[in-house]
């Protein structure tokens, strides 16, 4: 287990999210973001894994924001 701090930018802030990188018993990685519920991703090698996880990061507070901003209007 490898425990990762994953840097997500966007126009307004920078953060640091802590994502722990298992190894997948049949070769790989998987990876999971405790901080955001049923954030998981996966890959084959450690840089598709760090690729994957920033996608997944990013892709997760897209949704959790649009439905935010969906529930003030």
């Amino acid at each position: 287990m490898v425990v990762s701090i994953v840097p997500i930018t966007n126009s307004r802030q920078c953060m640091k999210i802590k994502a722990i990188i298992h190894p997948a018993q049949e070769g790989g990685y998987w990876a999971e973001v405790p901080a955001l519920p049923a954030c998981v991703t996966e890959g084959d090698t450690m840089e598709e894994v760090m690729v994957n996880l920033k996608n997944a990061i990013e892709g997760w507070l897209d949704v959790a924001n649009s439905c935010h901003a969906i529930e003030l209007t």
